[in-house]
């Protein structure tokens, strides 16, 4: 605990902090409101390069800050320190994408001509892919102020229940003989050589499970209806719209997708399971035994010191 806690309290990341801070407001003077005017005349690929690099640099930084928190808090969940610190940091990131929001909305409001145009020379025709792909965001986008809302309510809505998903499921304990174990090391259990160790592993994570389905249930449905409500606004028609914008594919390349695997299941999934119950004796395999080491592999145990014999 000691080094996490210098760790989180290390003068280095205060101090990047502090330089985000001045480096976003120092972006909102410079370019907020301005893009437009920045976007005419001949030097406007100068200008609008200028703004993108600053705009990546942000963004970039801001990243490694979340990215950072968030590596620390998944190392354990249930520490308090480590869920204070990701949630600070989430809501420091979050204010400064809230002030940084006007540039992708300015952006996509320039016309494709004009801004196609300065990003036909350099140095913003480096950043072109990047500009493409932000105007497809374009007939989904919200005005500014709805914009900020969704991103401030972020911190109480989706990411509130993801934090407690993850929370809940890091402090659950299952009953595997006279152990107590955590989530890991059960479903760890599961690919275990001795059947009965799975049987009791399986059984173990379906009544822990079962005992915590209401709190389960109560997230999936909050952050259902989240994504609901924010389709709607926004114009999505299909569930899986924002999915397809968010990663750039067609829903019809997906759709096809999905028909060639699961149109493949009978011969291959279906066969495989079919082939693996037959192994272990039986007509259908059991659900403890789906990710059971095959009966002919060697313990690992053994493997372990054939290795070394041979050393």
């Amino acid at each position: 605990m000691g080094s996490t806690t210098t760790a989180i309290d290390s003068p280095q990341l205060k101090a990047d902090l502090e330089k985000i801070a001045a480096k976003v407001s120092a972006f909102v003077a410079d370019y907020r409101g301005k893009l437009a005017e920045m976007a005419q005349g001949p030097e406007a690929s100068a200008k609008l390069g200028e703004a993108v690099g600053r705009y990546e640099a942000l963004s970039d930084r801001l990243g490694r800050v979340v990215i950072y928190s968030y590596l620390l808090y998944c190392g354990d969940t249930s520490d308090p320190v480590r869920v204070k610190f990701y949630g600070d940091m989430r809501e420091k990131v979050t204010n400064a994408s809230t002030q940084l929001l006007f540039f992708q909305l300015e952006l996509n409001r320039l016309g494709d001509e004009t801004l196609m145009a300065a990003a036909g020379e350099a140095p913003l025709s480096r950043w072109s892919p990047w500009l493409e792909d932000i105007r497809k965001e374009k007939p989904y986008e919200l005005d500014e102020t709805l914009e900020k809302l969704f991103i401030d309510k972020s911190l109480t809505s989706s990411a509130a229940w993801h934090r407690l998903f993850d929370q809940t499921i890091a402090s659950l304990r299952f009953t595997v003989g006279a152990e107590e174990l955590a989530i890991e090391p059960v479903l760890n259990l599961m690919q275990d050589a001795r059947e009965e160790v799975r049987r009791e592993a399986a059984q173990a994570v379906g009544k822990t499970l079962t005992d915590n389905l209401r709190i389960f249930a109560l997230i999936a449905n909050t952050l259902a209806k989240d994504k609901e409500i924010s389709d709607h606004w926004r114009g999505f028609k299909d569930v899986a719209d924002a999915r397809h914008l968010s990663n750039r594919v067609e829903g019809e390349v997906v759709a096809a997708l999905v028909d060639a695997v699961e149109a493949a299941h009978p011969r291959l999934s279906h066969r495989y399971y079919a082939l693996k119950a037959k192994w272990f004796g039986g007509d259908a395999l059991d659900s403890w035994n789906r990710n059971a080491p095959l009966p002919s592999m060697p313990d690992k145990n053994d493997t372990l010191m054939l290795d070394f014999s041979h050393g």
